[in-house]
């Protein structure tokens, strides 16, 4: 078996088993570092971002405070400007510590709470910058939705955020979506603005088959909301085939950018490469 701390370059050095799915011949090359806009509110941000979260942010702690947040300035000196983080992976603090070195305003945070009314909702964001220390959040997400009715479970919740973008504490918000038929009512929610959704060539921690949800992420498109990818590489179980992970998420026309989340900084530097050779090698047909 393949150590979870490895697994980028092990994967990338076995192009060998990769196999292509959904390629778009002759599509511009798309690299980890370039500047997508994302949804309606047009946020700018990089096509890849940094994930803290791999299993619930165990793998990325273990680096500590300090050493998470050098691998984030690491990220931002490539280029990527996106930083994934959320309540329960407990990482606020390192993403603050990395943000003492860093512009605010170039930087992307997208954190994610299970606040499920107005009260709880306004708490979170509040404890939120503190714990990180920011005035405002580039993106909120109502985590791990799966009810088919979410949008009325969490009515109060979604207002809360609605009126945090009106005041600017928010720029923009939605849902990191775990079931099909959550992901089906995001279809068909006007308040979404951006969707959370897994996705990978092998259909592991997803929530459906692979075709199936690339179906829905066409519908979010077609909707008009931003539509992020996560579990590239199916939190791991891909480790061998990383390369083929890469080459099916950038042949995704239905997702403007995604989530991956390095152990290190050797595998965050893989991950960059990775990116460009699998757009490369799809584009080569």
């Amino acid at each position: 078996m393949i150590n979870r701390r490895h697994f980028v370059a092990a994967g990338l050095a076995a192009g060998g088993c990769a196999t292509v799915v959904l390629p778009v011949k002759g599509a511009q090359l798309r690299r980890a570092n370039d500047v997508v806009l994302l949804g309606p509110d047009n946020v700018r941000l990089s096509r890849m971002a940094m994930g803290t979260g791999t299993f619930s942010g165990k793998i990325q702690r273990a680096l500590g405070i300090q050493g998470l947040a050098d691998m984030l300035h690491y990220g931002y000196d490539e280029g990527l400007t996106f930083f994934d983080t959320s309540d329960t992976y407990q990482t606020h603090p390192h993403v603050k510590e990395a943000l003492t070195r860093l512009p605010r305003e170039k930087i992307v945070i997208m954190t994610k709470c299970r606040a499920q009314t107005a009260k709880e909702m306004r708490a979170d964001l509040d404890r939120f910058r503190q714990e990180l220390g920011v005035d405002y959040f580039d993106i909120v997400l109502l985590h791990s939705v799966t009810a088919p009715n979410w949008s009325e479970q969490r009515a109060g919740a979604m207002e809360a955020l609605a009126e945090a973008r009106e005041n600017k504490l928010v720029r923009t918000y939605g849902c990191s979506i775990h079931s099909l038929e959550a992901l089906k009512t995001a279809v068909n929610t006007p308040w979404l603005r951006v969707a959370l959704v897994q996705i990978n060539p092998i259909g592991v921690r997803m929530v459906a088959d692979p075709a199936t949800v690339i179906a829905e992420m066409r519908n979010l498109k077609a909707a008009g909301k931003g539509v992020i990818g996560m579990k590239i590489l199916g939190e791991g179980a891909m480790a061998d085939r990383v390369d083929q992970a890469l080459r099916h998420a950038v042949s995704l026309d239905c997702m403007d950018c995604f989530t991956i989340g390095p152990a290190n900084r050797d595998e965050l530097s893989q991950l960059i490469k990775g990116v460009t050779a699998a757009s490369e090698a799809v584009n080569a047909g």
